[in-house]
């Protein structure tokens, strides 16, 4: 540790004629230092203009205040709400947050270095990890050799390590069964790039509230996007583009920025949302409520996963596991189920927070023209 004018801990230890393991205890709030030595040393701490690093590890514990946080570009437009979860968690602890970024211009060996940085440099006492995305791998690894990490992921199948999401499939699912009761038949789904779990998870939801009214999948209406707005404008343009008879009455996005895009191709093309088509998007980011018309979308809880995130790192921090186990058992829990990180019996939590319709303006019930003879009931299994 370092301070004002090139003091050290040494120096502090040596007026203080303590050892730097009783400055450090003092300065970490220790209660094992008696009365007078504590005052002693603070009083040469303030006396010195001392300012503790918070860089340095815990002498007594051998353990580093800091806990690093893996980051998508800041122009994510969830980080904010996932950061602001992370920040009001670390606010009742004594640690501090250090932040690497990644993006997808890195190169894979640029990634790789930064992982063994963190690794190597002993810096942070875990890691969490949000929407890692092409490093995933790289942090089994780094989880496997006992660092302690939690991911927040919706990219790939999850890995043997704590991984916290939202409900995807059953999100889509009451977005598109929101639909369906307000009488639309012909419901197009616009998806995310299907390399990602999460695009393929939402499909799912879409087809399982399709397939459970007896509605058949109509693969004209499902076309691929990329979660921003230029795929959802392009994707939309081909479904307006149907003749009126194919085309869809509602559209359930994989994204807000695809439905944004949506609502632009709609206003090129002269249709009405939502009087000539439905619209639900999924994220419910900040803007969705005051767009025009505003948005009906599925809201997932990002600042909650910033906060289960950083408290199950911080449980994994102060209960080291003994070993890594190959083949450890999988505990996919709800967002109120114990979240305790069961490091004695190798079992590794996977948590799934729920994920809430948000009914506003863009869906509205159909055209009457939209109905046909022969449509089928509605009828919902228990699930």
């Amino acid at each position: 540790m370092a301070g004002k004018r090139g003091v050290t801990i040494n120096d502090i230890a040596r007026l203080a004629n303590v050892s730097k393991a009783t400055v450090s205890r003092v300065l970490n709030h220790k209660p094992d230092v008696d009365v007078e030595t504590r005052e002693r040393v603070l009083r040469i701490v303030e006396e010195q203009g001392f300012v503790p690093s918070i860089v340095a590890s815990d002498l007594a514990g051998g353990r580093s205040r800091l806990v690093g946080v893996l980051a998508p570009p800041f122009t994510w437009p969830m980080l904010p709400d996932v950061m602001r979860g992370v920040a009001e968690a670390v606010t009742e602890t004594p640690f501090e947050l250090v932040l690497y970024t990644i993006n997808d211009s890195m190169r894979d060996m640029d990634r790789s270095r930064l992982i063994e940085h963190i690794l190597a440099s002993k810096l942070t006492s875990g890691l969490l990890a949000i929407f890692p995305g092409p490093v995933a791998q790289q942090l089994t690894r780094l989880y496997k050799q006992r660092f302690p990490l939690v991911m927040i992921d919706d990219q790939a199948v999850p890995t043997d390590m704590p991984w916290i999401r939202s409900d995807n499939v059953g999100g889509a699912y009451a977005a598109v069964r929101h639909l369906i009761q307000l009488g639309h038949r012909r419901i197009a789904h616009i998806q995310g790039p299907m390399s990602y779990l999460v695009s393929r998870e939402r499909h799912q939801g879409y087809s399982q509230a399709l397939q459970e009214t007896g509605l058949e999948i109509n693969p004209d209406l499902v076309l691929e996007g990329d979660f921003q707005m230029i795929g959802g404008r392009a994707a939309a343009a081909k479904l307006f583009a149907l003749p009126p008879g194919k085309r869809p009455t509602a559209i359930f996005a994989s994204s807000d920025l695809t439905a944004y895009g949506v609502l632009a191709a709609a206003e090129e093309y002269n249709i009405q949302i939502p009087g000539d088509m439905a619209l639900v998007g999924f994220d419910d980011l900040s803007l969705s409520p005051y767009i025009h018309p505003p948005l009906t979308t599925v809201r997932q809880d990002f600042a909650e996963m910033g906060r289960r995130g950083f408290e199950l790192l911080l449980s994994m921090i102060e209960t080291p596991r003994p070993s890594f186990r190959e083949g450890g058992n999988f505990s996919t829990a709800q967002a109120n189920g114990d979240m305790q990180h069961t490091a004695g019996t190798g079992e590794v939590i996977h948590l799934a927070l729920p994920a809430h319709l948000v009914v506003r303006v863009s869906s509205g019930a159909p055209p009457v023209e939209s109905e046909t003879p022969d449509t089928p009931s509605l009828t919902f299994n228990k699930g």
